[in-house]
């Protein structure tokens, strides 16, 4: 058989993909950019098509983040709703993406919006799981003051989980920017603990943690290297775990 015909076997079972908002807009300095969103689309497919169950948390930060709208004088709480609703935008490109591929999707937002997607009951979602759907949590955890990385610890814990995947734009967490220093370290592995001392960025406070407290490995990896995202499920290619 070919490669194509069997895919490669993987331990993982069920995990989550967490990309931010900025993933989708390729070279854009803003909004979607449909083939960058259709490529991130085939990197989930060959994923599924291995047999693992999908969930996926999308930022919004290609369209509009709360934090960014409050800091020019826009109250709080009004722009971290704007910015749940940007995820909800993405989402709902990211799942015409995959179901052009053929993978069944379902968008569950924590925010009711019954005509646009589904809203979050913790039960459908898991047996959309259970029955293969890919499924993309979209605004957040509901309320303000929560970022879209501790919305995908939260679901990833109530969807049980045995992984975050966390797509970025460099192969792992590093000492410092690689992208400014040469000399930066990449870390193979690397506690909760030393991330949070050391401000090293992976995801905000409250989700690593969120992830710390219920012992859910963390995988950082470079959503940029074709065909990473599969490569890790196989156990290969670059990445670092946060772990405990």
């Amino acid at each position: 058989m070919t490669d194509a015909a069997q895919p490669p076997k993987t331990t993982f079972r069920r995990v989550m993909l967490k990309i931010s908002g900025e993933a989708l807009m390729g070279d854009q300095g803003f909004g979607l950019h449909p083939p960058t969103v259709q490529r991130i689309a085939e990197e989930v497919k060959s994923v599924h098509d291995m047999g693992v169950e999908i969930c996926m948390v999308i930022g919004g930060g290609n369209i509009f983040r709360g934090l960014q709208g409050s800091a020019q004088g826009m109250e709080r709480t009004t722009a971290d709703y704007m910015g749940m609703l940007a995820t909800v935008m993405n989402a709902l490109a990211m799942q015409g993406a995959l179901e052009a591929l053929g993978v069944h999707t379902r968008v569950i937002s924590a925010i009711p919006m019954d005509q646009v997607c589904e809203p979050y009951i913790r039960r459908r979602a898991v047996r959309h799981l259970e029955k293969k759907r890919v499924c993309i949590f979209a605004a957040g955890t509901g309320n303000p003051y929560f970022t879209t990385d501790t919305a995908a610890t939260l679901r990833a814990n109530e969807m049980a989980c045995e992984a975050i995947f966390k797509g970025t734009k460099v192969d792992g967490v590093y000492d410092k920017d690689p992208k400014k220093f040469d000399d930066a370290t990449r870390y193979d592995t690397i506690t909760y603990d030393d991330v949070l001392q050391q401000h090293l960025g992976v995801m905000d406070a409250s989700a690593i943690a969120l992830a710390r407290d219920n012992n859910l490995p963390i995988i950082v990896f470079s959503l940029d290297e074709p065909g990473g995202f599969r490569g890790i499920l196989a156990g290969e290619g670059t990445y670092t775990k946060v772990h405990g």
